[in-house]
């Protein structure tokens, strides 16, 4: 695990989880001055049976008191909705499937959380992430996570340098097992509690129904990329490229997939079978380039993951521009699709990405 020679003054992102707890128990273990903050960043429905706030803030509070630190309720509901839920609904208006958590790392934890730490005398923060950092002649690495099934460095692939320069991911050399065997030898009270799934910082609770509240629905044609009409979808930003279930077209062969969303004339383009074609693309174009160095990685070889926990596909990196470069890959990847990360590493190293924009396949057709 990560670990300082010297004593710190640390902040801890406390969420009322099992990992976030036990990366405080070991902080306060190794003798290190820790202090808790819970992040309450979603107000809109808290009182929502789907909403778990109350609970997860309650369950911070009792970790705080077993650990033996202090705990700041603190608030960054505005600079969440400003800067990370309204990109959410503009991409999902544009037809595209965006990544909250990456956005929630970027702009609240390291940021609005780490600013509220820095100005608390912090010397650094720390999360529950499973990743790992490394200084190397004084530039700080962020790599992947010891547990292959729990990394979370794709999620982490906005962070700038001296955001990881104040940043401490103590559970990035453990694995999941031990985490939660080490929360049972704290005692403390989310040992057996279930590892969250929903959108960052709003819960779990039904997709559809939740965003219905916020954007118009438009129901429209299901058809294949010959025109024929087989089914009938609820809105286009229901769906994701690759999606399988809940498309409800019956009949004989084998199963339906999303392959392309067609704005202009509001269908849903589906094909059958796992391996069709037109769900298989051997390049992409990514913008809103971020990177974890302080120089950006040289054009040429490296590994992309289009989406958390695929295996690392190698591909060429070449820059378009600035801020937009492509992406060929040795082999064909399933499902590449717009508005999430394409993120690079070299071999364990999580080099940063940036948002998928297009395809060698249309699959956002707007005109």
């Amino acid at each position: 695990m990560n670990t300082n020679t010297s004593l710190q003054n640390i902040i801890v992102g406390l969420s009322g989880g099992v990992d976030s707890s036990v990366t405080a128990a070991l902080l306060k273990q190794q003798g290190h001055q820790v202090r808790g903050v819970f992040m309450q960043n979603w107000e809109d429905d808290d009182n929502d049976e789907y909403c778990s706030i109350k609970q997860d803030s309650f369950d911070a509070i009792a970790v705080a008191d077993i650990v033996g630190i202090d705990i700041d309720i603190v608030n960054f509901a505005t600079q969440y909705k400003d800067n990370v839920f309204a990109y959410f609904l503009k991409e999902y208006s544009a037809g595209r499937t965006p990544n909250p958590d990456v956005l929630c790392n970027a702009e609240i934890k390291f940021k609005c959380f780490l600013d509220y730490a820095v100005a608390q005398g912090a010397d650094v923060i720390a999360t529950g992430h499973y990743a790992r950092k490394e200084v190397r002649g004084g530039v700080h690495y962020l790599l992947k996570g010891l547990d292959a099934n729990k990394d979370q460095s794709y999620f982490l692939y906005r962070l700038k340098p001296f955001q990881l320069e104040r940043a401490l991911f103590p559970l990035g050399d453990l694995e999941k097992p031990e985490v939660r065997r080490l929360a049972e030898a704290f005692k403390l009270p989310t040992a057996a509690k279930k590892d969250s799934t929903g959108i960052c910082f709003i819960g779990e609770r039904p997709f559809r129904e939740f965003l219905q509240k916020y954007l118009p629905t438009n129901n429209g044609k299901m058809v294949t990329p010959e025109g024929k009409t087989v089914g009938e979808h609820v809105g286009l930003m229901f769906y994701t490229l690759g999606q399988r279930k809940g498309l409800g077209i019956g009949g004989a062969g084998e199963p339906w997939f999303v392959a392309a969303k067609n704005l202009q004339t509001n269908e849903l383009v589906v094909v059958q079978g796992h391996d069709h074609p037109l769900l298989y693309t051997q390049s992409l174009v990514m913008d809103d380039l971020s990177f974890t160095l302080p120089e950006r990685p040289a054009e040429g070889r490296y590994s992309c993951k289009t989406r958390y926990r695929m295996a690392d596909a190698p591909c060429t990196l070449r820059y378009l521009d600035d801020d937009k470069a492509e992406l060929v890959f040795d082999e064909p990847q399933w499902a590449v699709t717009p508005g999430q990360s394409a993120v690079l590493y070299d071999g364990d190293v999580c080099l940063g990405g940036g948002v998928i924009v297009s395809t060698d396949k249309p699959v956002i057709i707007t005109g």
